[in-house]
């Protein structure tokens, strides 16, 4: 067991005649001075203000409010990493940190691992829970590698040194080895620094059918292969690293064996992996020398397989499975098991029609899984001995849960969050869940925050509905308040009993804030979702129009004061919405899809196209069908249009056609784009802009009150 040192464990006698701070800053300044500057400052219980002294959420509060992610739990049960994101506004960026909290210690507090001034990611402890180790690049043009921390203290170091970075990273089960994720090297980063090819931009040479991606940008013949990194001193620097496998395919989400011989991993290696989903399991050995030439295929599923994990006796890898392809993004989701000697593969949840996903081995015979059913995210658990067992569902109900880390000590971390409460760490144990951290109670102690409630409705053609409504903090009943319907993305996604920012913000701001998880949506099994197939803006748009008459029947909405909006599909629905709709005084419509040929070669979703509509020139009928553009001429809403100017997934090009057609029609708009910005809006002076010309747009069309941002852009400053 390894030692860990005294400022780290429980101290309760000495915290009980000392103030905590002091006794943690006296035993950092004697163990290390340098740690002193990685630990935060610890968050101290506070009364909660008197509900008239509380606030309503605030816009600053989006920065304030710290994201929780990635729990990892050491071997022996004790410790739990995870990371925490923070946002600087003055600086107009974020900072993700490393932090530990001791599970087994109800009275202990978090305490952070990683040096300010540079991100880290990816926590993972080593076998004999004695170091931590990380992803992280330190220094200016530095590449991402493992970093490790010894629990006994000391500082941070490097335990790779690979030229190109690494992706991503896992122990040896006798912590001897790493085992790596790393992209080929760009030829042209090897050249020196004063070469002239270094310092002119190159062209594209593109040949793959898969040519772009968002955030990647155009793709090349670089791929990403495994490597075994060995951690062994006595081995000459040149030698550590070796390549476990090659070729003209990209391979991930890589697993150990128990007895760390053989390493299973997710690849697509059939002729042409561009133009099909068929991810395979193979495995390959830990001591491979001809780069993986020789290897084991364990699926032959036509569909996708993935996240792999091994049995503890190593005879079995439990994995998800697609198995119809053709439905791409509807298909289900289940939970397989497959022999590691291959060739033999059973689905063990083929009786839930339900999406599963995150397997993770408890014990010997139990695995864990996450379901996501009805607007909540459960955990499932089975045995997966014989012929497989009942599930099991340990923890479900009114939350959502993510990112499970089990460890064989019988005990699961995993994130939490509810409608009143962004993530945090919980662990499960004893059949209870146990709080670990309280990141965000103490700002939200002092919001007064809107009551969310879970509704169920009826659609156009009798079809049962789900949905949430967030209400103004000081809401009344029997007043009609204006209101916002907002639409999620996906279209294959999910509204569910976690917090959402947005909603209590438009709440905290007079709005009551109606989300609905019309058909399309997943958590309610493949005929509820495949009802969407090529017939995109028919159903979903009858769904979440009876979401807002819901609202208006039960007394709370105010039927001459309503808004619709949302980013991705949330922003194609609103679209179709708009143009089959004019009850809306208002639309707020981001990264969206208007005219879908023009998609067509321009966005990353080749395949997905051409299975759910087929090839353009074959079926043009059915692309000019759905494309909301056709109907542009019905529409009446003033309409907001967002977008990021280098999205690649959802390309600001549409948003700008449906700009150009409705400024023609001479309906009211706005286009806004946010320059540098893929799909998700990073940057967080653009995330507050986004919501205050959001919030701005609803207030003049719907409430009818002036815009701010107009007013201002008029004074003659900028």
């Amino acid at each position: 067991m390894p030692i860990l040192p005294t400022w780290f464990g429980s101290q309760r006698k000495a915290a009980a005649r000392k103030p905590r701070t002091s006794w943690l800053a006296t035993k950092l300044v004697r163990h290390h001075a340098s740690v002193l500057m990685l630990v935060a400052a610890l968050t101290f219980v506070t009364t909660a203000p008197a509900v008239g002294q509380q606030k309503v959420l605030q816009l600053d509060d989006l920065f304030e409010i710290k994201s929780v992610g990635s729990p990892a739990l050491s071997a022996n049960g004790r410790w739990v990493a995870y990371t925490l994101t923070e946002t600087d506004t003055e600086e107009d960026s974020s900072e993700t940190s490393i932090w530990v909290v001791d599970a087994t210690d109800e009275d202990a507090k978090p305490r952070r691992f990683s040096a300010p001034g540079s991100s880290a990611s990816s926590p993972r402890f080593s076998p004999d829970s004695g170091q931590l180790a990380f992803l992280a690049s330190r220094g200016e043009d530095a590449k991402t590698q493992v970093w490790s921390f010894d629990l006994r203290g000391g500082d941070a170091q490097p335990l790779t040194e690979v030229e190109q970075g690494v992706s991503s990273f896992s122990w040896a089960p006798d912590g001897s080895r790493l085992l790596l994720v790393i992209t080929d090297p760009d030829p042209k980063e090897a050249l020196p620094d004063d070469a002239p090819a270094k310092k002119r931009p190159a062209p594209h040479v593109i040949d793959r059918l898969q040519f772009k991606r968002d955030y990647a940008g155009y793709l090349d013949r670089r791929r990403s292969h495994l490597y075994v990194y060995d951690l062994d001193d006595a081995v000459a620097d040149e030698e550590r690293l070796r390549q476990i496998t090659s070729g003209d395919f990209d391979d991930g989400s890589p697993a150990w064996s128990p007895d760390g011989t053989r390493i299973a991993f997710v690849s697509n290696r059939t002729a042409e992996p561009d133009g099909n989903d068929n991810s395979d399991i193979w495995v390959v050995s830990a001591d491979n020398t001809d780069k993986g030439r020789t290897l084991l295929q364990i699926t032959d599923n036509p569909g996708s397989d993935g996240s792999p994990v091994w049995t503890p006796d190593g005879r079995s890898i439990v994995h998800t499975s697609n198995l119809q392809p053709e439905q791409i993004w509807y298909d289900l989701s289940v939970l397989s098991i497959s022999s590691a000697r291959g060739g033999e593969t059973r689905t063990l949840t083929e009786d839930l029609d339900r999406n599963v996903y995150s397997p993770r081995i408890l014990d010997e015979d139990t695995v864990q899984f996450l379901i996501e059913d009805s607007g909540e995210v459960h955990l499932g658990q089975m045995k997966i001995s014989g012929a497989g067992g009942k599930i099991e569902r340990p923890i479900s109900g009114a939350q959502s849960l993510r990112s499970i880390s089990a460890t064989h000590a019988g005990r699961t971390a995993l994130l939490v969050s509810r409608p009143q409460r962004p993530w945090d760490v919980f662990v499960f144990e004893d059949g209870g869940l146990r709080e670990l951290t309280q990141t965000n109670d103490r700002l939200l102690a002092e919001r007064r925050l809107g009551r969310t409630e879970n509704i169920h409705f009826q659609s156009t053609d009798g079809t049962e509905i789900e949905g949430w409504v967030t209400f103004p903090p000081d809401f009344q009943e029997g007043l009609r308040y204006p209101t916002l319907l907002r639409i999620h993305g996906g279209p294959v996604s999910q509204y569910d009993f976690g917090f959402s920012f947005e909603a209590q913000w438009f709440a905290a701001q007079g709005y009551v804030v109606v989300r609905s998880n019309p058909r399309g949506s997943s958590g309610y099994g493949f005929e509820f979702s495949r009802a969407l197939f090529a017939d995109w803006g028919n159903l979903d748009t009858q769904d979440v129009i009876a979401a807002v008459d819901h609202t208006i029947e039960r007394g709370w909405s105010d039927a001459d004061r309503l808004g619709v909006g949302g980013w991705s599909y949330g922003g194609i629905l609103t679209n179709y919405v708009i143009t089959q709709s004019e009850r809306f005084e208002a639309a707020v419509t981001g990264a969206s899809e208007v005219l879908y040929i023009s998609n067509y070669g321009h966005d990353h979703y080749q395949l997905q196209w051409e299975k759910e509509l087929g090839l353009p020139w074959e079926s043009r009928e059915v692309w000019e069908k759905l494309s909301p553009f056709n109907r542009v001429q019905h529409v009446t809403t003033p309409t907001l249009i967002m977008g990021g100017a280098l999205d690649w997934n959802v390309p600001i090009l549409n948003s700008e056609q449906l700009y150009q057609a409705l400024k023609r029609l001479g309906v009211t708009t706005e286009l806004i784009v946010y320059p540098g910005e893929h799909h998700g809006i990073r940057r967080p002076s653009f995330r507050r802009d986004r919501y205050e010309r959001q919030l701005e747009w609803y207030d003049r069309y719907v409430k009818g009150e002036p815009m701010a941002l107009e007013e201002e852009s008029t004074g003659g400053d900028d």
